[in-house]
C-alpha cells in the first residue's frame, strides 16, 4: 500500500525506545534482595509477575482517572507487600515504592535498537522530525529521557498527564500533529501496544506501527488470545497497521509501506 514519505515519526517511550520492563525486573529483584525477611524468600519469577500485573492494573487506574499518579505507585507497593504478608500504611507504602524506584532508576537504559533506528530514519527520510507521545506525567518521563540522553533527539514530547486524555484517545494523536504542524497522512506513530498505540494512532488518521518485540524472541506475539485478540487483529488489518519485531526494521517498513501479517493480540 502506498503512502507519502513520513514528515514526522512519533514514538511511544516505555518498552518501545526505553527498556522499561527490563529495568523494572532488575529493579524489583535488587530491591527485594536488599529487604530481607519474607521478601528475600519470595520466588523471583512469581514476584516479578505480580509486580508486572500490579503495574498494569494500577497504572491503568491512573490513566482512567480513578487514582492519581502518586496513588497508583502507593497502591502497587501496598498490594505487593500484602501478598507477602506485610501491611503498609499510606506513608509507608510511598516510602517502599520510593526505595524500589532508586533500584529501578539505576537500571534505566534504552533498547539497543533505539538510537540506531533514529539515525537510520534521518538517512532514509532527510528532514524527518522525531517526537514522542507517552501515557504518563511529563516530569518522571522527562527524567528517563534526560538520563538516557534521548531528550536531545526529540523535537517535542507529548505527555498525557499534561493534557487530561491518554492513548488510545484520538485527541492525543491529533494534538501531536497540531504541535508539529503536520498532516496526519504524513505522521507515523510507533508503539509496542497494538490497541493503545498502533490502532489508536491509525484510527486518528496516522500511520500506525506495532512494535511486536515479544514475537521476535518467542515466535509468537505480545500476548492476548480469544475473541478480543481476534477483533484487534482484524481491526489492525482493516486500518493497515504495519507490524515489525524490531526498530531496525522501521525505516525499511516505512519506505515500502508493507503490511506484515498480524499473529497476536493486544497488550
Amino acid at each position: 500500500m502506498s503512502a507519502p514519505a513520513p514528515a514526522v515519526v512519533l514514538f511511544d517511550l516505555d518498552d518501545t525506545l526505553f527498556a522499561h520492563r527490563g529495568a523494572m525486573a532488575d529493579g524489583i529483584r535488587a530491591y527485594l534482595g536488599s529487604l530481607g525477611g519474607t521478601f528475600t524468600d519470595a520466588d523471583p519469577g512469581a514476584a516479578l509477575a505480580l509486580w508486572d500485573d500490579l503495574e498494569e492494573r494500577h497504572y491503568h487506574a491512573y490513566l482512567a482517572g480513578s487514582l492519581d499518579f502518586a496513588g497508583q505507585r502507593r497502591e502497587r507497593a501496598r498490594d505487593f507487600a500484602a501478598a507477602h504478608g506485610v501491611t503498609l500504611t499510606g506513608p509507608a507504602a510511598t516510602s517502599w515504592f520510593d526505595a524500589y524506584f532508586l533500584h529501578y532508576r539505576a537500571s534505566w537504559r534504552l533498547h539497543t535498537d533505539a538510537l540506531p533506528c533514529l539515525d537510520a530514519l534521518a538517512v532514509a527520510f532527510p528532514g524527518v522530525r522525531i517526537g514522542l507521545i507517552t501515557n504518563g506525567e511529563s516530569t518522571p518521563q522527562g527524567h528517563k529521557l534526560a538520563d538516557t540522553g534521548l531528550d536531545v533527539r526529540l523535537e517535542h514530547v507529548i505527555a498525557s498527564g499534561s493534557l487530561g486524555f491518554a492513548k488510545p484517545d484520538p485527541r492525543i494523536f491529533r494534538h501531536a500533529c497540531m504541535v508539529f504542524g503536520s498532516e496526519s497522512e504524513q505522521t507515523v506513530y510507533v508503539g509496542d501496544r497494538l490497541r493503545t498505540d498502533a490502532i489508536g494512532a491509525a484510527a486518528a488518521g496516522l500511520t500506525g506501527v506495532w512494535l511486536d518485540r515479544t514475537a521476535a524472541g518467542a515466535g509468537g506475539g505480545a500476548g492476548g488470545s480469544g475473541a478480543g485478540a481476534g477483533a484487534d487483529a482484524a481491526e489492525a488489518a482493516r486500518l493497515g497497521i504495519i507490524r515489525i519485531t524490531s526498530l531496525a526494521a522501521l525505516p525499511g517498513a516505512l519506505a515500502a509501506r508493507s503490511l506484515a501479517p498480524l499473529t497476536a493480540g493486544p497488550r
